[in-house]
């Protein structure tokens, strides 16, 4: 109540949006494990002091869970932008399950990764944003599936059974990658997928 009334009484224009530090966020996430991770290193990442984002997010855990919303709620738009990106739904399939092997360019980076996904599986409201945003996937997976069976790249089958084989593919991949080490992590996952696909694919 009472940042909410200073911030009536001498408003300030933002340089810097909650989108700003929700991206800085996710890059200092990549940086450091849970245990280490503050709002001092997401202050430095973003250029802001520990007290702006205490003001704005309440606390780490609300940071946290404000990311952990974000992502959750941009699902259905990311899938809209690889479809539009691609003319053949197979080649957009492939685009948006490699999309994480992406941004994962270390083994160390995935692996802190994997360690924030401790706290969206043993808290309550962490858990409740990632099962929303694996529901937005498995629907994105489908839905482009749908599209490629209509466009004759695949043969007809089951596509919500085969949208969770490409969750889980490509998770599952990206660690294979990581203990593997060989070549990059994008080229590692497309791989197995090409490997799942394969026999939908027409004339195979």
């Amino acid at each position: 109540m009472v940042i909410h009334y200073l911030s009536r009484v001498s408003p300030r224009p933002r340089t810097v949006t909650d989108d700003d530090i929700l991206a800085a966020t996710a890059r200092a996430m990549s940086k450091v494990p849970p245990t280490r991770f503050t709002l001092a290193e997401v202050a430095r990442e973003v250029g802001l002091a520990p007290a702006t984002l205490l003001q704005r997010f309440g606390s780490k855990r609300g940071l946290l869970l404000a990311l952990s919303a974000q992502s959750a709620a941009s699902m259905d738009a990311c899938f809209d932008m690889v479809r539009q990106a691609h003319s053949s739904p197979l080649e957009a399939l492939f685009d948006a399950a490699t999309q994480m092997a992406r941004f994962s360019v270390t083994p160390e980076e995935l692996a802190n990764s994997i360690a924030y996904l401790q706290i969206d599986l043993s808290d309550p409201d962490f858990h409740q944003h990632i099962l929303t945003s694996s529901r937005a996937t498995q629907r994105g997976y489908a839905a482009l599936l749908d599209d490629a069976v209509e466009a004759g790249e695949l043969a007809a089958c089951d596509t919500k059974r085969l949208a969770r084989a490409v969750e889980a593919v490509a998770a599952g991949s990206l660690i294979g990658w990581a203990i593997h080490r060989k070549g990059k992590a994008e080229a590692w996952v497309r791989s197995d997928l090409e490997t799942l696909l394969t026999p939908y694919e027409r004339g195979r």
